[in-house]
Order: structure tokens, then sequence, then C-alpha cells
């Protein structure tokens, strides 16, 4: 019995040292620059909501909150380095092409439902359907009929093969029954100089990206592809009103974190965004971009995570959508 008593008593001493341990690590952590990673080019969409997050993020833990751009294949270089990651100080702003798009068009090196974990969703923004100016169209429906009497003459903007830019005008040429050309950039940013340029004519960027140049008359916005008009475009019609209801796409985002990421952290990081996302200068700077910025609970997240996951892959199944 002395024994038993014994060996009952080492093991509840291991573990109540194993959980003041892990209470210890995490009132430490972060005891390092934390770095959020941003599969996009500085001045997307995606680089805009870290950057907003992180200004705030960094005084709240007392450590730097560095951004790093690392763009390329639809944003999925980011999450890739951050799934392999193992200092325990690295997330990644996640975007909807990256973690419900990308996995059903590309062999990836991460697994978007096993190697990380959603973590806090920050907001969605719609996509806009803009065209150059030199393009003469003034509507959607100016745009089909051009479109149809010059196949494949048109050619349309992406941010990279597989993102929403992309799908949604996938969906488009589908529904309007035209053929229009891709053409895919390493984010938003560079693309969106060839727009404006006159190089492409057509794009369904974030309005994140666009709503500085629609604002300073540089491209024409046509149709914008939510539900609802866009508070910062309240005279764009949605795509549904200029006819093409199936024509409905958004992009989200949200920080992930490497999956062996230890709960504590994750909740810390967790209450400490969603606290930033009621602050008025966050939500002023989240507006000004056209972000829908409506906290939720983590577990909300994850479902929201697998509902999208699932969506985008029905429609791109549906679409025969492939990357060339």
């Amino acid at each position: 019995m002395k024994r038993r008593l014994f060996v009952f008593t080492a093991l509840a001493m291991a573990l109540a040292s194993g959980q003041a341990m892990a209470q210890k690590n995490d009132a430490q952590w972060p005891d390092r620059p934390i770095r959020m990673l941003v599969g996009s080019a500085p001045g997307g969409g995606t680089d805009a909501m870290a950057r907003a997050i992180a200004d705030q993020l960094g005084p709240l833990l007392n450590q730097s909150v560095v951004v790093e751009n690392r763009p390329g294949v639809s944003n999925t270089l980011a999450v890739d380095m951050t799934a392999k990651s193992t200092d325990g100080h690295t997330m990644v702003m996640g975007v909807s092409t990256a973690h419900a798009i990308a996995p059903h068009l590309f062999k990836l090196g991460y697994d978007s439902n096993k190697d990380l974990v959603p973590v806090v969703f920050v907001g969605a923004v719609p996509n806009v359907l803009v065209v150059t100016n030199d393009l003469p169209a003034k509507s959607v429906s100016d745009l089909v009929n051009l479109a149809k009497k010059q196949p494949n003459a048109i050619n349309f903007a992406s941010s990279g093969a597989g993102s929403t830019q992309h799908i949604a005008a996938e969906i488009f040429k589908d529904a309007a029954g035209i053929k229009i050309e891709h053409i895919p950039y390493r984010g938003s940013a560079p693309a969106l100089i060839d727009l404006v340029s006159g190089r492409v004519q057509m794009s369904f960027d974030t309005m994140p990206s666009v709503i500085g140049h629609i604002k300073n008359d540089k491209i024409r916005p046509l149709a914008v592809t939510t539900s609802e008009r866009s508070k910062q475009l309240p005279d764009v019609p949605t795509m549904a009103e200029a006819g093409l209801p199936d024509v409905s796409v958004r992009a989200w985002y949200g920080i992930y974190m490497p999956a062996s990421t230890p709960p504590e952290v994750q909740s810390k990081v967790h209450g400490l965004v969603n606290q930033i996302l009621e602050m008025p200068v966050t939500k002023e700077r989240l507006e000004g971009i056209g972000s829908e910025a409506k906290p939720i609970s983590q577990e909300e997240f994850k479902a929201f995570h697998d509902a999208e996951y699932q969506r985008y892959g029905d429609i791109i199944r549906k679409n025969n959508i492939t990357i060339d």
C-alpha cells in the first residue's frame, strides 16, 4: 500500500508540475517577436488586414509582430511555411483562397484541415467586378455583350490561379456564356497596376485592393459579388441585380496557427484579436477597406472554415474549374 501511495503521489506531483509548467509557458508566451505571414504582395487585401491587426497586437503582447509578405501560388506559400514552422511564434493571415479553394486545385505541402488550426476570424469583403476606364462597358450587360461580340479578346486579371478573383471570373464566364482569358499575377497589387494601365481589361478583385483606385476614378466598378450592396459602393449593383445571381463570392480572412500550437496560446491570440476588432481605430480602418468585422468564437470559425471548404469544393467541381 505504501508503495502504491508513493507512486500515486509521485504521479500527482508530476501532473501538477506539468500543469504549472504549461501555465508558466503560456504566461511567458510570446518570448520573442512574432511573425505574421501574408501570402500576397504588399498593398493587397490580405496585407491590409494583417497590418491592421499586427499594429495593435504587438503592444498588447509586449512583443513585435512583424508582417512578412511571402507571395505566390495563390497565397499558399505563406500557409505552407506556417504549417511547417516549429518556433511557436509564427501565424498566418489566412484567406479563403489558401484555405478553402487552393486545396481543391493544387497538390499542396500541407493539409488545410489537419496541419493548421483556425484561431480567429478577422473579417470578410466583397469581390468587385472592375474594368479599365478605356473599356466601353458601363454595366455588366455591356460587358457581357462586348465579350460575346469579341470572344477571348477581353483579359481578366487575378491575384493568382485559384484565387477568389479567378473563381469569381470562372463562374461569371459560365453564367454569362462568354469567353474571356485569365491572366494570373503574384498578388493583387501587380494585377491592379496592369488593370489601371489598360494591359488587362477587367478583374473581380477584393474591396480592400480596389477601393482606392475606384475612388480616384482610375478603374470603373460594375458590380459587387455579395447578396447586398456594399456600404463603400452604395451605387454599385450586386451581380444578382445585374441578372447573374450565381456569381456570389467573397473573400474572408482569419488568423491560422500550426496545429501543434497549445490551446492556451490559441485562446490568448483569439481573445486579443477579438479585442482589437472592437477597437474604434481598427473598426474605422477595416470598414475603410470594405471589411465586415464581426467577432465570432473560435468554434464558430472552425465550423465556418469547414463549410467554406466544402462550398468551394462543390463550386470548383460543378464548374469544372482547373489550373492549366
